[in-house]
């Protein structure tokens, strides 16, 4: 029997085929820096739903934990902070001039959560293996629906969009290791956790 197409699997379809082109948009989110107003940008639903699959792709092609050389910088959370997000960028380097791993929670709380998982996400995408995302407890839906990213996504685009940055997030790695020594991670450790192979 042939099935109707549901609207997930348009979508899916609709986001495999349509490819951002994320130098403009990184090109679009830093010019904010020179922004005195700080201001929500405006970024088409289109590409950041293309964004967020192509980021997801390589999630999943990446291993959850993260085996990883210095030199980098480790960063902890961003909460939507974008514009203190431009600012550390600023004084630490901009990716591919330095390596980063960002140790989760890059949304809630903050007003501008879009652009900073837009911004990281581009990075992602264009260097791979010099920029590194781990998960916090905030890239989980049931955490993010009540402390604002949830409504910040449905006030300023949809409930579609925030189902697709959390299909993104689920694929993030958990933890990370820099050169066999320093073990990172959003979170404590689970008492559960004899050994990290």
């Amino acid at each position: 029997p042939i099935y109707p197409p549901t609207f997930q699997n348009i979508t899916l379809l609709m986001n495999k085929f349509y490819d951002v082109d994320v130098d403009k948009l990184i090109d679009k989110l830093l010019a904010a820096k020179h922004n005195k107003s700080q201001k929500q940008i405006n970024i088409p639903e289109n590409d950041i739903l293309a964004l967020c699959q192509q980021a997801k792709d390589i999630f999943i092609n990446q291993p959850i934990l993260l085996e990883l050389e210095a030199p980098l910088k480790v960063c902890g959370d961003i909460h939507g902070q974008f514009y203190d997000l431009l600012r550390l960028f600023e004084h630490g380097g901009f990716p591919p001039e330095s390596n980063y791993l960002f140790l989760g929670d890059y949304v809630d709380r903050g007003k501008y959560s879009i652009e900073t998982v837009c911004l990281l996400f581009c990075f992602k995408v264009k260097y791979p293996e010099n920029f590194f995302l781990l998960r916090g407890n905030h890239e989980c839906s049931s955490i993010n629906r009540l402390y604002g990213f949830y409504d910040e996504c449905k006030r300023r685009y949809s409930y579609k969009l925030w189902k697709n940055f959390g299909d993104a997030f689920n694929c993030l790695p958990v933890a990370g290791l820099i050169d066999d020594k320093i073990f990172c991670m959003h979170g404590g450790l689970s008492p559960e956790l004899g050994h990290v192979e």
